[in-house]
């Protein structure tokens, strides 16, 4: 089954290191044969949050903001890499998720987090589960954490330490079934 896949990128600080992470996820949902649309919030440039997509009449939203709803439309599940901000959400990332609502429902997510530390952001991912549940989109019970993220991996987001393509191929395995198994049921109705 052909799946699409938007994967959110939530820094817009200098020097991103968490980019590379980002970017070796892409590429490992594109060698799996799925479509990828990589959602940037540096590329993005979405203002801080007055009207939801939702709340402009057809036709009428922002361009960017049009043509990301367009890809969340379009997809079946949601992929965040995240790095961990004071423990929590990085506000632009925040920020781009809560322009959208309706298209993220009945679809699941799952989240990549990152840091520069050993934990691998996992704290962000407790805060990201609840804000997704919100948005309709529950995230997999599988994490994936990428610890010393501007050491494993290179400028191009090629994995450095051997554990990461064991622990990514697993996760996506997961993501990918959730994928799989809620687009045959949107496909029959969805409760509201």
């Amino acid at each position: 089954m052909e799946l699409t896949f938007s994967l959110f990128y939530g820094s817009v600080r200098s020097a991103r290191q968490g980019i590379k992470a980002a970017r070796y996820m892409e590429n490992k949902l594109k060698e799996r044969g799925h479509k990828v649309h990589f959602i940037d919030a540096l590329d993005a440039q979405l203002p801080l949050l007055d009207k939801m997509y939702k709340e402009y009449e057809p036709g009428q939203a922002p361009q960017n903001m049009e043509q990301i709803a367009r890809k969340l439309l379009e997809s079946d599940g949601i992929l965040l890499v995240s790095g961990e901000y004071n423990h929590s959400v990085p506000p632009a990332l925040k920020n781009m998720l809560d322009h959208f609502q309706s298209e993220y429902m009945f679809k699941p997510s799952a989240i990549a987090a990152y840091s520069a530390g050993r934990f691998g952001g996992v704290r962000v991912a407790m805060h990201l589960r609840a804000l997704l549940a919100e948005l309709g989109m529950p995230s997999i019970s599988s994490l994936l954490p990428f610890p010393k993220v501007q050491d494993n991996f290179d400028e191009e987001g090629n994995p450095q330490a051997s554990f990461i393509d064991k622990s990514a191929n697993r996760f996506l395995d997961e993501f990918e079934w959730y994928a799989k198994a809620l687009k045959r049921q949107r496909q029959e109705g969805t409760p509201f």
